[in-house]
């Protein structure tokens, strides 16, 4: 019998910061009693201020807890107690897991909404495998904005647990603009819920990476305003490769938002017809005070499963490098590199064009290495992801919103008779590349000649090149390997040896006696 929506007529929400508060305020618009906690008074009493400011659009009861045992008592009128964990990784999920522990009883259900790393997923699934007390790990995508009228949702776990909260989730849920399905499935189990939102947090490093390179070569070479760059990236959001893709449509609003002479008082200083991202700092440090862990787990994943993903890869590196500013500095003191330079050119129009198609290309690029990530994981894992389901739950909702890759992609792998492993082995996929590899080719050789910033952009070019190449700078790496090493080498046009197994090569050659 399917589950009944019925059965929850309130959840406990653990962190009521940005996103819980949220999460709050869309569960109660959608007729949910929420009773909500958080360790911090302060957050308590802001999510309270915001309840009571929004009171008029709300349906169901909020109720606010400084005491912790007090807001799981709040829920014990049902048969099962659900709970969100929105706070972050690491120790405070254990920390308050320890809190309530002696409150929860068989059958409660905890949906772990924070940015967790999968293995501590599963560590706390076993931990109370014995006390009947099921542990969701569950990816959140969509900023606090979306917790709010509806993120993408990817829970994994304990399949019936999941199936009891899938109905209140896909009504919470941001629902797909072509078919209107709510954007939330059953990744799999263990935790495979939190390792789709871990790559999807990687794609989406490759993809931020590559727009703020797009618009750092529209301004510091092409020399074009925020209002020009804007403009031309509304028109990339409304058609072509690039139609309905989030990170292009924020990116459009960001460029023509103009400062108030009064200022806001917090992150827009006071100004006049100045551009609010002029008071934007070039600093990225989520990953250096480690409020953030999906990008480098992402990256680290791909080298413990073999899989290449560069165009990550890259812009993971960028954002790291960047947060230090200080040390940057000295090193641009002592280095002298040649700033982006603003050059003269006849078709800009052209060559706009040209890096729409490079922007795309890279985009999916990042979507080919998540998802053959995605697949290599679910195999190790045994845990029979559906690669077509993650882009469902992609489709609204999420940071990775891309219509023209999700249109491509989902049906195909849906539809698979077995996993696909190689996502450019896809004709479609194939096809796109081969297209819009010139493009990507200009813009990076382009960006360097400029000295522009192309890290993401020119990983992609790279990627494909050594991806899709018949006989590599490799074999010369082979060869080393198997003077110093005893490495051994399979030889080119040997039946049994080439292309052969990933595997130790068949023969040894004695460069030099030992």
């Amino acid at each position: 019998m399917a589950p009944d929506i019925s059965q929850i007529s309130r959840i406990g929400i653990v962190g009521a910061g940005n996103m819980g508060t949220m999460m709050s305020l869309g569960f109660s618009e959608n007729g949910v009693d929420v009773s909500l906690w958080d360790i911090s008074e302060q957050n308590v009493d802001r999510a309270r201020e915001m309840a009571e400011q929004t009171r008029e659009t709300l349906k169901g009861r909020i109720d606010h807890f400084k005491d912790i045992h007090e807001f799981t008592k709040s829920l014990e009128s049902q048969p099962r107690k659900i709970f969100i964990f929105s706070i972050t990784h690491g120790w405070p999920a254990d920390s308050v897991l320890d809190k309530i522990r002696d409150d929860l009883r068989e059958g409660d259900i905890i949906l772990d909404g924070g940015n967790e790393h999968y293995r501590n997923t599963e560590r706390r699934q076993k931990e109370l495998e014995s006390k009947g007390i099921k542990w969701i790990g569950m990816g959140v995508s969509g900023g606090y904005q979306s917790a709010r009228r509806g993120p993408s949702l990817s829970p994994g776990g304990d399949k019936e647990a999941v199936e009891f909260v899938l109905p209140l989730l896909e009504k919470f849920s941001a629902k797909s603009p072509k078919d209107g399905k709510p954007c939330v499935q059953y990744m799999g189990p263990r935790g495979a819920g939190h390792f789709v939102k871990m790559v999807h947090n990687g794609i989406e490093n490759g993809m931020l990476s590559t727009v703020c390179e797009a618009w750092s070569f529209l301004h510091k070479s092409l020399g074009l305003s925020y209002d020009e760059i804007g403009k031309i990236l509304e028109k990339w959001n409304s058609e072509g490769e690039l139609q309905n893709t989030y990170l292009i449509q924020i990116g459009s609003e960001i460029c023509q938002r103009k400062k108030t002479p009064e200022g806001d008082k917090h992150g827009e200083g006071k100004g006049d017809g100045g551009y609010v991202l002029d008071d934007v700092l070039d600093k990225v440090v989520q990953d250096d005070d480690d409020s953030e862990g999906t990008g480098y787990w992402t990256v680290m994943e791909t080298a413990h499963r073999h899989v290449s993903a560069p165009t990550i890869a890259a812009g993971q590196f960028f954002r790291v490098a960047s947060g230090n500013r200080a040390q940057r500095l000295k090193v641009a003191g002592k280095l002298s590199i040649p700033k982006p330079q603003e050059v003269d050119v006849k078709d800009k129009q052209g060559l706009v064009e040209t890096l729409r198609k490079a922007v795309y290309a890279a985009f999916l690029c990042s979507f080919c290495q998540g998802l053959e990530l995605i697949a290599r994981a679910s195999r190790d894992e045994g845990w029979d992801i559906n690669l077509g389901k993650c882009i469902q739950i992609w489709r609204a909702g999420c940071i990775i919103q891309q219509d023209y890759i999700s249109d491509m992609l989902e049906p195909i792998l849906l539809n698979a008779k077995e996993p696909i492993m190689n996502i450019k082995l896809i004709d479609e996929v194939s096809s796109e590349l081969s297209k819009n590899f010139a493009a990507l080719k200009e813009i990076t050789l382009k960006g360097i000649e400029w000295d522009n910033y192309v890290p993401s952009l020119s990983a992609s070019l790279e990627y494909l090149k050594y991806v899709g190449g018949g006989m590599l700078a490799t074999q010369f790496m082979e060869a080393e390997m198997d003077f110093f090493g005893a490495h051994g080498y399979d030889r080119p046009h040997v039946r049994g040896e080439d292309p052969g197994k990933t595997a130790k090569g068949a023969h040894h050659y004695e460069w030099r006696p030992a």
